[in-house]
């Protein structure tokens, strides 16, 4: 048995921990089939502490709470079923940050005409052991120290809900350090608190008009003595070289200003020190580079590169040229008759300035803006050889993959991956392009099964779960965007939108078996759903407005949620599966269940009695009506359920297999089918390749999901619709049905505690294969087909079981372990299906 390094919460970078308690979790490594823990014991600070237990993620600290700054080592070993207990595993060590207002000395700095850099000056004595420097910004701030950088994060401090919670960094910052003088420095950019935000215009300064800096640095002697030196009366700041920065417009900086000699003082500003927060996931960092694949000149004579990858980020590039040149970057994620197709950004000028110093090869990458595209017009004294696309994002850990047969398929899950990568940038946003890149909550709720697949996102969207719940309205409505933006506009009981707030805690709750998320939200669970119930009508949501089955293909460019499906068919089917959540969240948290199953019951009856005719056809006949229907247990009659299935199933075909869903229908029409025995109807839908459909857009050269299903129209064109972005993950949720249904690797449990092996065949796929890194370690599940025979390997992690199903047999239970099941192809019956 050999355990890895456990873990603190969802941190893999346990330094400066917002917590006192952090919850612990391992993984166990063992080649013995069927292996369970009966027992831990966990050892820190020269205490020991044995729990009589089978559990090993995110169990309670056991200990004496963390003090702020402390740093303690942890170590656990497991004792199996049998009574024999492995090695200890390496110690982990966690160090609590600043855990309460009063830990913080510095203050506030500003600089006070606009100047964006900032100093300050202190002496180290000999034989320092260690350093923290903690640090923060209204705006967002990078921070050197004696001129090295420090750290390696991008647009930190990231955005929150400013007014309710700001994060703050911390940094081991020991080998910067050197005896005698010292020198601390930062440059600030508007990012979300001051720049512009909104499409329309957006505003500007929603957070406040002026940029500050707080960072406090504590060394610890060898003698046991610790100084603190932080922003404060004795700051200085000057003008600097970056022009202008915007999230949305770009960069301006002129290399010639570097270096400058108007230092003056800063301002002390008052601030709420009780809105600092550690950061509960990873910071968004550079994570990749990418090399133009191809240099074009565009019919006008411009340079345009190709990097053969539509992407979040922005461009290194390496200029050579006299003091006053300038270079030019603007950017796009398509070409439209050879040229930048631009109009989608609206009015996100996406253009980056860099003006020479004239000093020979000057390299320079933008600071703090972040564009998404795959092209890029370069112009001025710049080598396109040497240009690099850098890829930014939130610094997940990859957990989930897929593959299968088919290439297709490969690539628009490879397009779902890249789409999550880029609008996953310090929060779930709807695009990475244009002028909005809001943290719009229907988007997250339809994708976050998959999300929390793929991605290890649980830490990251906790930090934005209790945003939404900060900013919620004391009635219970909560914003369509989160941090909102908007303003009170966008506070309402949008169906799917809203119900975000019930949805993604319940689905971080299943995937990673978080029950303390679970607790946290469910106050702004039951709160969100109480305000719904509380506009119902004999338990139906037919009034308010309603972004309904948003961008079903019928609907007219220029009114995206005038789709086939009713509103109030969708919104009451919302609060139906809402209200049944919270039911399931209480059970969970040993709280009373009651009114909400009592309130699902209700609305489920209502629902029925309002949309379902006795045979079972749904107001609007439409696909979404049915697979909401079906998936959210809205057909009380058998008779009705059967009839919606074969319903859905023919009015698929009716439309030659292309998609008819929006939003909200399209996570859940494949598996609506799937339920009602009709995959091979799934399959076909799955596998058509025209417009509209999930792979038209890869024969189209998609390298990532698109927000329509027609962004881009079969001539090459652009689609008319002022609202196109080809960076939008939202119809990338059908990636959960590849991993759950196609491989067959879901939960049956929280946390993945117990995994329900389930492949599903279909289609002319031949070949399988979902890979997961779950809680307990790693999970496996592929199949081959052949003529008459079914091949079928998976990999249960230690510590869990599975249910397998595999088609054509009965199910039966499995044991942790490698296990290998051939069975006969195609099962009885199925034959003429395929």
């Amino acid at each position: 048995m050999d355990i890895a390094t456990p873990r603190f919460e969802h941190l893999d970078e346990p330094l400066g921990l917002g917590e006192s308690r952090p919850r612990i979790s391992w993984t166990i490594t063992t080649e013995k089939p069927g292996w369970h823990q009966s027992a831990y014991e966990l050892s820190a600070r020269g205490e020991r502490v044995l729990v009589e237990s089978d559990e090993s993620v995110l169990v309670p600290w056991p200990f004496a709470p963390l003090a702020a700054r402390e740093r303690v080592a942890v170590s656990v070993r497991v004792r199996d079923a049998a009574g024999a207990w492995s090695d200890w595993s390496p110690p982990a060590v966690a160090e609590a940050g600043l855990l309460d207002p009063a830990d913080w000395s510095a203050r506030f700095v500003a600089p006070p005409g606009g100047e964006q850099l900032l100093r300050g000056e202190f002496t180290v004595r000999p034989a320092v052991t260690s350093a923290r420097l903690y640090a923060t910004a209204l705006g967002v701030y990078e921070l050197e120290l004696n001129g090295v950088t420090v750290g390696d994060h991008v647009l930190a401090p990231g955005w929150t809900s400013y007014h309710h919670r700001l994060r703050y960094q911390t940094h081991d910052v020991t080998a910067l350090l050197r005896p005698g003088p010292n020198t601390l420095g930062a440059i600030l950019g508007e990012g979300w608190y001051r720049g512009r935000l909104g499409f329309q215009g957006g505003s500007v300064a929603v957070y406040g008009e002026r940029l500050a800096l707080l960072a406090q640095l504590e060394i610890t002697y060898a003698d046991g003595a610790v100084e603190r030196f932080g922003t404060g009366s004795g700051w200085q700041c000057a003008p600097g070289p970056i022009l202008s920065s915007g999230i949305y417009d770009g960069e301006t900086h002129d290399a010639r200003l570097e270096t400058p000699t108007d230092w003056r003082p800063v301002e002390i500003l008052d601030h709420d020190l009780s809105t600092l927060v550690a950061p509960t996931g990873p910071p968004v960092r550079r994570t990749q580079e990418l090399a133009p694949v191809e240099i074009l000149t565009s019919p006008s004579g411009r340079t345009i590169l190709d990097f053969g990858q539509n992407l979040v980020g922005r461009l290194r590039i390496t200029a050579r040229g006299p003091a006053g040149g300038r270079v030019v970057l603007r950017h796009a994620e398509v070409l439209e008759e050879g040229e930048l197709a631009t109009r989608p950004l609206r009015t996100a000028a996406a253009t980056d300035v860099y003006i020479l110093r004239g000093d020979g090869d000057e390299i320079w990458e933008p600071r703090f803006t972040f564009h998404g595209f795959r092209y890029a017009g370069v112009e001025g004294p710049v080598d396109p050889d040497l240009v690099r696309a850098v890829v930014c994002h939130t610094d997940m850990e990859r957990t989930g993959h897929f593959e299968c047969s088919d290439p297709l398929l490969n690539r628009l899950h490879e397009n779902v991956v890249w789409s999550m990568r880029g609008n996953f940038l310090d929060l779930p946003t709807d695009c990475p392009q244009r002028d909005e890149r809001l943290g719009w909550t229907g988007d997250l709720q339809v994708f976050a099964p998959t999300a929390a697949f793929l991605h290890d996102c649980a830490g990251m969207l906790t930090s934005w779960l209790a945003d939404l719940a900060a900013e919620q309205a004391d009635g219970g409505a909560v914003p369509v965007v989160v941090p909102n933006v908007l303003g009170e506009r966008a506070v309402l009981a949008a169906a799917g939108w809203g119900d975000a707030t019930v949805i993604v805690p319940w689905v971080l709750y299943q995937r990673y078996g978080d029950a303390g998320l679970l607790e946290r939200q469910f106050p702004s669970m039951r709160r969100y759903v109480e305000h719904v119930a509380g506009l119902a009508v004999e338990g139906l949501v037919e009034s308010g407005y309603q972004f309904g089955d948003w961008l079903d293909p019928a609907a007219p460019p220029d009114k995206p949620g005038d789709g086939r499906t009713p509103k109030a068919v969708v919104a009451t089917a919302y609060l139906a599966y809402s209200a049944g959540i919270v039911a399931e969240a209480a059970q969970v948290l040993g709280l009373d269940a009651a009114p909400f199953v009592a309130l699902a019951a209700d609305v489920r009856r209502a629902f029925a009695r309002a949309y379902v005719s006795a045979e079972g056809v749904v107001l609007g006949d439409s696909a979404t009506a049915y697979a909401l229907a079906l998936r959210f247990g809205l057909l009380p009659a058998p008779e009705q359920r059967a009839f919606a299935g074969e319903r859905l199933a023919e009015v698929l075909a009716a439309g030659g297999h292309h998609i008819a869903t929006g939003f909200l229908g399209t996570p859940e029409v494949c598996d609506a089918l799937t339920e009602a025995g009709r995959v091979e109807a799934a399959y076909r839908l799955l596998l058509q390749r025209g417009c509209p459909s999930w792979l038209y857009a890869v024969t189209m050269g998609a390298t990532t999901i698109w927000e329509r299903w027609d962004s881009m129209l079969p001539d090459g064109s652009v689609n008319p619709g002022e609202m196109t972005s080809f960076n939008h993950y939202a119809f990338g949720a059908v990636a959960d049905w590849l991993h759950r249904t196609v491989a067959g690797l879901a939960p049956a449990a929280p946390g993945y505690r117990r995994l329900a092996l389930t492949p599903r065949p279909g289609g002319d796929l031949s070949y399988a294969r979902a890979t997961l890194r779950t809680p307990y370690g790693r999970a496996e599940l592929s199949w081959t087909v052949t003529d008459d025979t079914m091949t079928t390997q998976a990999t249960i992690p230690p510590n869990t079981t599975a249910s397998v199903t595999l088609p054509g047999t009965p199910p039966f239970e499995a044991e942790s372990g490698t296990h290998h099941w051939t069975t006969p192809w195609p099962p009885k019956g199925m034959g003429a299906s395929r």
